[in-house]
């Protein structure tokens, strides 16, 4: 059975959001940081090597496949910011409608500038997305 690579580490939050290059990108990931932290009211943890996350929850699919992920969170990648909406966007049309330009893949939204993104509508999203997740699988505190 298929297990998932990313797992919560003991990684330091702080120590990443430190190194990320340009100094555009890094002042960008502090604002998402303290912008998740008020939407969620938990304290970021380190998923993998490079994700930032809020909150997790367990999964079982009627594959029996299962695991334990992130609830939502970013990545502040030098392309562009990436954020994690789960279980993935396809109900939030009308919400990424006034969101501004972003890229959009199966879980993950890109953001090639903060500035571009209606920071609350970003907020309106990241609640969203945390409550229709808690319907399907129960979020836990980070």
């Amino acid at each position: 059975m298929a297990v998932n690579k990313t797992h919560m580490t003991g990684g330091d939050v702080d120590r990443l959001l430190d190194a990320v290059t340009p100094e555009r990108r890094r002042d960008e990931a502090r604002a998402l940081d303290a912008l998740f932290r008020r939407v969620t009211g938990w304290q970021p943890r380190m998923w993998g090597p490079s994700m930032i996350g809020y909150g997790w929850y367990h999964y079982r699919y009627e594959s029996e496949r299962e695991g334990d992920f992130l609830a939502t969170g970013f990545s502040p990648r030098k392309a562009a910011l990436s954020i994690y909406i789960l279980p993935g966007y396809d109900d939030y049309g009308d919400i990424l409608a006034r969101l501004g330009k972003h890229k959009l893949g199966k879980s993950c939204l890109y953001l090639t500038r903060l500035e571009h993104a209606d920071m609350d509508v970003l907020a309106e999203l990241i609640a969203a997305g945390l409550a229709d997740l808690n319907r399907r699988w129960p979020v836990q505190a980070t």
